[in-house]
Order: structure tokens, then sequence, then C-alpha cells
């Protein structure tokens, strides 16, 4: 007579629980997943809202580096799961993928939607249970799971539990960090919550943000203190947001929690050195205005000629050489960081020393940790949803080491 198969509850169905549950349903674990929310991976939807990046195309080294201090505890994780490895995943549900010129990766259905139906048929099809609209409570006093569903308050105690709960912004798609006091309390070291991948606030005039709130800058460079991020960024009505801008976040995020505020500098024309642009606004008619040489000669857009004077002044000069060196250096005076829940993703969580090589917590045998949970952050560009799915797949084959 053949034996039960062991249990597992994940709590969270977002990437990284989605993946550690296919991994055990596949290796015949019995595999039940918690979602709070009334559908799940809706994070993952909507990341995909604009084009699904679901990793990137660069050195595998190169790679691993975009997780900074982190890059040392999930670069095995990575080894394990590479980016090859992630697109290999997709296309047998039947997603293929495709390698933009930035070398992010995409579906070629450029949405989530379609890739996520296939996942959770093929986790149908492996027996995994999914229960939504199923809030996890933490511990009872016993060391069981609690939930509360529309049944009421129920208490599971499995072989082993995962715990993907992401980290604490967009709380309205169901990361709250709301589980952070239960796993204090149980010995877990934490560090607390801090914006990722966020935008900044700056002070701008009442004339410039109601004009140009959602203007883009494109194609600009950042600079803030050693570090030069090339891309677009955003204007928004409290202040900057947008790809270049997330890049240099945690550097940003910091300063302005030690000093205050930050300075960022902006390079409105990158590919055109200051000489160059010095030389082309020479060719200005006698007479011709400051405003008139920017739209004719340099092709500034409204937004950008308007944050030249945000940050530099309304009267801007007239001499070619010292105009130039201002396109190549606009200073923005950034206050503070957006709100948390603003930010696509967050640093801080469990941190890397609580958890084993397998992401156990030593606190909790048995417990395991995937996703945004774990203190770690990486830019966009895919590395945020390659480091879940990984972790996620680590987390379960810790589960698997555990249990044989």
């Amino acid at each position: 007579m053949s034996s039960s198969p062991k249990t597992v509850v994940i709590i969270g169905a977002g990437p990284a629980g989605l993946m550690a549950a296919q991994r055990l349903a596949r290796a015949g674990l019995a595999v039940t997943v918690h979602e709070k929310m009334p559908t799940v991976g809706r994070k993952f939807l909507m990341a995909g809202r604009g084009g699904l990046n679901l990793t990137h195309s660069e050195d595998l080294a190169a790679f691993k580096g975009r997780y900074a201090e982190a890059g040392a505890r999930l670069g095995p994780l990575l080894d394990a799961f590479p980016p090859e490895a992630l697109i290999a995943w997709a296309a047998d549900l039947g997603q293929e993928t495709f390698t933009g010129s930035s070398g992010r990766v995409f579906p070629r259905a450029m949405k989530a939607s379609p890739l996520l139906r296939a996942w959770l048929a093929r986790l149908e099809t492996l027996g995994v249970t999914i229960r939504t609209r199923s809030e996890w409570l933490g511990w009872d006093a016993s060391g069981g799971l609690r939930f509360r569903s529309a049944g009421g308050e129920t208490v599971e105690t499995p072989d082993a539990a995962v715990l993907a709960l992401g980290g604490a912004s967009w709380a309205r798609l169901g990361s709250d960090g709301g589980w952070a006091p239960w796993l204090a309390e149980k010995g877990v070291s934490l560090t607390p919550f801090k914006p990722s991948n966020s935008g900044f606030t700056v002070a701008w005039s009442d004339i410039f943000r109601d004009r140009f709130a959602g203007q883009p800058l494109k194609s600009v460079a950042l600079t803030f203190a050693d570090r030069t991020v090339k891309g677009d960024a955003m204007v928004a009505r409290y202040g900057l947001e947008g790809g270049a801008v997330y890049a240099l976040s945690p550097v940003l995020r910091e300063a302005i929690l030690a000093t205050g505020s930050a300075t960022l500098t902006i390079d409105l024309r990158p590919a055109m050195t200051r000489q160059q642009l010095t030389a082309r606004l020479h060719r200005g008619e006698k007479g011709q205005s400051v405003a008139t040489r920017l739209r004719k000669l340099i092709h500034l857009s409204p937004a950008e000629a308007n944050l030249l004077r945000e940050g530099h002044g309304v009267d801007l000069p007239l001499d070619p050489g010292a105009l130039a060196s201002r396109i190549k250096a606009v200073p923005l005076t950034l206050t503070d960081v957006a709100p948390i829940d603003r930010a696509i993703s967050t640093a801080g969580g469990v941190t890397l020393d609580a958890v084993d090589q397998h992401l156990m917590l030593t606190a909790l045998p048995g417990v395991f940790v995937a996703g945004e949970m774990l203190d770690w952050e990486a830019p966009t560009g895919g590395y945020l949803l390659q480091a879940c799915f990984a972790t996620g797949l680590a987390a379960a084959e810790g589960v698997l080491s555990s249990l044989s």
C-alpha cells in the first residue's frame, strides 16, 4: 500500500509561489496554494500591462551584478535557473519569446495574461489546489497555519510551507507587507521596507507641473554621484519617475534618507558633446530668442525646454557655450522618495542571513521564503521577475531536500 504524498502549503500566488507549486507538484507532492486576493497573479498581470518584460539577455555575470550586495547569495540560485531556463519554461507553456533592441526579453504576445492562463492550466493538470480569498493570519499556538476565508477560519499543518507573499508595494494588488510582524515575533531577522524602482518628488513650479505632468523625457542621461544612466524618464505631478530614474533609485533613496535631499543632473542631449551643441547654437540668426534656438537648432521639446528653466532659472543665456553647458547639466533637487505603495518593488524584508542556502528560515525549520519577501532589490528590465522565479524554484528544491 502506497503512503500518502507529503503536503506543502504555499502562501501567495505570484510568480515565486506558482513556480514553487509547479516544481513541487511535478515531484509528486500534494500542493495547496493560498491567495488572499480574488484572483491570482495580480501584480504579474500589472507588470505585463505595457509588455511583459520576463528577463534580460545580457551576459550572466553582468546579469548577476544587477543585484548588488544580494548578488553573492542570489548568484547560485540564478545559476540554477538562468534567463535561458526561464525562456525555455515559457516556451514549454506555448509562449515563445523575443529579445528587444535593449536586450530585454518579452513574450511574443506582449502580455502576461496568455502566459498566466497557460500556467494555471498546467498547474491544474499537475493537481495543484489554488484557494483564492484565503488570507493567511499567521500561526496558532501549536504552530499551525491559520487562514480566513468566506467559510470561516481554518488551520493547516502541512509537512512544509513556502511563504511567497511579496514585498510592500502595490498593496491593492495583494503585497502589503502585513506578514512582517508575524515573522518578527518568531525571531526572524527583518530589514525595514523601503521603496525601490520608485519616483522622487521635485518642487516643480505650478506652471511646469500643470503643463507638463505626464510628458516624457526621451533618451536623456541622469547622473548622481559617480553613476550615469541613459534612458527615458517621465515628468509626474509629484516629481520624476521612469526607467532611468528607477535605475538610480537605491543611491538616490539612501542619499535623501541621509541628508534630506539629492541633486540629480540631467543631460538633455547625451548623444552630443558640449562642443557640438555650441557649434549648432552658433548657427542661430541674429535676434533669435533662446526659446527659438532651443526648438529649431537643438530640437528640445516644450517639456525639455521648460525643464531647462526649472533647473537653471527662467533667464537662460544667449551665449552658445553657456547655453550648451546648461543643456548638458540640468540640476534637479529631489526632496523625497515617492510613497512605497507607488514603487514598482521594495527593498527590505527577510534578511538573507535569516535563511539557509535552501531559503529555509533558520528560526522556523520547514518554512521557506521566496520572491520579494527576501531582502534584495534589482532594477527593472527583467531582473525582478527572474529572481522571483529563481527563488521560487530554489525554495521548492529546498522543500524537496528537507522532505527526502
